[in-house]
């Protein structure tokens, strides 16, 4: 008989982490796609801090630390990201005025989220669910539909219509890091105690989202897609299907949210949420 295993205490199921197909072996910040992704992470959250950000624009965050109004904030913010990456000049970026990518380098950060808003199954949500593999190692799971493995025709069209989305553009991704970490900065002035947030999610169909496990009655746990809309409202949520989802969203898988700057988003109470491994309560609308 093994005595060492006969000692040990059972320590009886373990909740299920974040499956192999749904997560990349490296990304782009302070913890692993397995770890962040896991049911453990949305449990006992800790900061997520994408590599290098807060060192890079270390004077944005100081100024803003004097500053009390949230709207304030927000138009400083906006400016600084105006001025740093040349947003409103972007000849002083390097683009060729005469070229005819003019356009496209005019998709900032903030027509990326807008674009969101209006349809996440578009190029701008494209580029978003791109982002987040790349920083967080989370791999989108849908996109228009079930996105397969590595070879199949749906994941490679949703590979390209990232890259055109990106294709001309003025530094978008580093936008986006900076948006990311500008919204956790906010959530933490708002909510300086807080560790989560109590979301919603109007759905018609329960087997929309990847069920993991079913714990008792009226729960699961799901694999949400790298990057879902939720909102704060449960009666929003309500108009977008017969049943609620409700979690508690760690403050550091908040993307970005509609009240963190002005004309961001057209849903009142929209919240962007990473993904990962996710204990929900279902019930009906």
């Amino acid at each position: 008989m093994d005595n060492n295993r006969a000692s040990r205490p059972d320590k009886g199921p373990q909740p299920p982490t974040l499956p192999p197909a749904a997560r990349l072996p490296i990304n782009r910040c302070n913890l692993p796609s397995v770890i962040l992704g896991s049911l453990s992470y949305q449990r006992h959250p800790v900061a997520l801090e994408i590599d290098g950000v807060r060192a890079l624009y270390t004077e944005l965050f100081t100024g803003l630390d004097a500053v009390e109004r949230h709207q304030e904030r927000a138009a400083r913010f906006m400016h600084y990201m105006a001025a740093h990456l040349c947003l409103d000049h972007l000849e002083e970026a390097g683009l060729d005025p005469g070229r005819r990518v003019k356009q496209r380098a005019n998709a900032n950060y903030l027509r990326m989220v807008r674009g969101w808003s209006f349809d996440s199954n578009g190029r701008e949500g494209a580029v978003l669910k791109s982002w987040v593999e790349t920083r967080f190692g989370l791999i989108a799971r849908h996109h228009a539909g079930v996105l397969g493995g590595r070879d199949s025709e749906a994941r490679h069209a949703f590979m390209r219509q990232a890259a055109a989305g990106i294709y001309a553009t003025n530094a978008i991704e580093a936008q986006l890091d900076l948006l990311y970490t500008y919204c956790q900065y906010e959530l933490g002035r708002q909510h300086p105690r807080a560790r989560h947030l109590t979301l919603y999610r109007g759905i018609n169909r329960i087997d929309e989202h990847e069920i993991l496990e079913r714990p008792g009655p009226g729960r699961c746990l799901v694999l949400l897609n790298n990057l879902s809309s939720f909102t704060s409202n449960r009666e929003r949520a309500e108009e977008f299907g017969d049943y609620i989802l409700t979690a508690q969203v760690p403050l550091a898988k908040v993307f970005f949210f509609n009240r963190l700057l002005p004309g961001m988003l057209k849903g009142e109470d929209e919240v962007v949420v990473i993904g990962g491994v996710y204990e929900v309560d279902i019930g009906t609308a």
